[in-house]
């Protein structure tokens, strides 16, 4: 393969991390932004919008490679035909999507856009690598401020989260990137399985009160059966414990 590399939503939460691995390997790395940017040795930013499908047949010339990390809370499959689209007309020969776990098994907007982006890019003619992430632990922590000001601990019988660490994450995409195009791969999921009680440890607080709550309907029915959480993953090193003490 050559050496560019393009990388959509590069500046985000995953993109900043893997796009400084996949220059160390010695790759030509294009960041796809909405608001641009400086480039750097290596780094060049271009502006672009997936959902909107602007910019894409510019920053894809050229490209072998093309790994999506751009996404929002809704619009990702709208995003993911505008990509595969711009990737077969400029001869990407690998496209690497990340993608959730338990993306077709919880039924809610996000997840349900993610699996279609899935099957929409197993459908494209273009080699593809997809790689479902548990949920990082920067998502996870909005919900743990909001417990540690609790004076209860809420209990919601089966909901549990097995978040992943950002630098794993990065890692594995990275790999992935300077691979070649391996269909589905194993999920990736973070170290522990947790409650909502062990979250809460993990920062050290602990609550002796807590109280039932429900979570009725279907979601409720696919997180108590643990939808949301990966059969058989690799598991990341990094625990909530040490991000927290960061």
């Amino acid at each position: 393969m050559g050496d560019r590399i393009v990388v959509t939503g590069g500046t985000g939460t995953i993109g900043r991390h893997v796009v400084p691995l996949l220059v160390d390997a010695g790759r030509e790395v294009r960041v796809l932004t909405r608001h641009g940017g400086p480039s750097s040795p290596g780094v060049e930013h271009v502006h672009g919008d997936t959902l909107c499908g602007v910019g894409l047949d510019d920053a894809f010339t050229g490209a072998d490679t093309v790994l999506h990390l751009a996404g929002g809370p809704r619009g990702d499959d709208v995003a993911m035909q505008h990509v595969v689209t711009a990737a077969r007309r400029a001869g990407v020969r690998h496209l690497v999507l990340v993608s959730v776990t338990g993306a077709d098994r919880v039924p809610v907007g996000y997840f349900r856009a993610k699996a279609r982006s899935e099957e929409i890019l197993a459908g494209s003619g273009v080699p593809w690598t997809v790689l479902r992430v548990a949920q990082l632990h920067e998502f996870v922590l909005p919900l743990v401020r909001a417990l540690r000001r609790l004076p209860v601990l809420p209990v919601i019988r089966g909901l549990r989260v097995e978040p992943v660490d950002v630098h794993d994450a990065a890692a594995r995409l990275a790999e992935l990137t300077l691979a070649d195009p391996a269909g589905r791969v194993r999920d990736l999921a973070g170290p522990q399985v947790h409650d909502l009680g062990s979250l809460l440890g993990a920062t050290g607080v602990s609550r002796r009160i807590s109280l039932r709550v429900p979570f009725p309907g279907p979601v409720g029915r696919a997180y108590r059966a643990g939808a949301n959480l990966s059969a058989d993953p690799e598991r990341g090193t990094g625990t909530f414990a040490q991000f927290w003490s960061r």
